[in-house]
């Protein structure tokens, strides 16, 4: 199984208590996730990140096929990260890592996703024909995102 990694860094201006409240609601993936990527929420208890969280929704990453999502919350230390990892969904394997500093100017966020795909040598094709970029415009998306809900403070 080949494993990719995909690493991002963002320096938003609000405070890391800020950053926590907003992050560590799985309400808020909805807000930072594209449109085109029909995301809702299915289920999960309403309160806070915390270790053992259920999480499941669905998507439309391609083609406008809906696909269910079921993403466990591993570990998480307020304030400073948490982990989510899959365990039903498009991926042979999907574990993200959210990293919160506190900065001089507010809070330094670093994503670091690792993820697989099935399928074998077909799964590394769609990798490099789609999914890496398909990523990297989610990610890329997010980004503009957050610095449009902080920094138009």
């Amino acid at each position: 199984m080949k494993v990719y990694k995909i690493e991002t860094v963002q320096h938003i201006n609000a405070s890391i208590e800020e950053c926590w409240d907003f992050f560590s609601s799985p309400k808020n993936l909805q807000t930072i996730t594209p449109d085109t990527m029909s995301f809702k929420i299915q289920d999960y208890d309403g309160q806070r990140m915390y270790p053992g969280q259920v999480i499941t929704y669905t998507i439309k990453p391609l083609l406008g096929i809906k696909i269910n999502w079921l993403t466990i919350i591993t570990v998480s230390k307020q304030n400073e990260y948490f982990i989510d990892e899959q365990r039903f969904g498009p991926y042979a394997l999907w574990h993200h890592k959210h990293f919160f500093e506190a900065t001089a100017n507010g809070t330094k966020m670093n994503d670091v996703v690792h993820y697989a795909l099935p399928f074998g040598f077909l799964g590394r094709m769609m990798n490099s024909l789609i999914v890496k970029n398909k990523l990297k415009s989610i990610f890329d998306y997010r980004h503009r995102k957050i610095e449009e809900l902080f920094h138009s403070k």
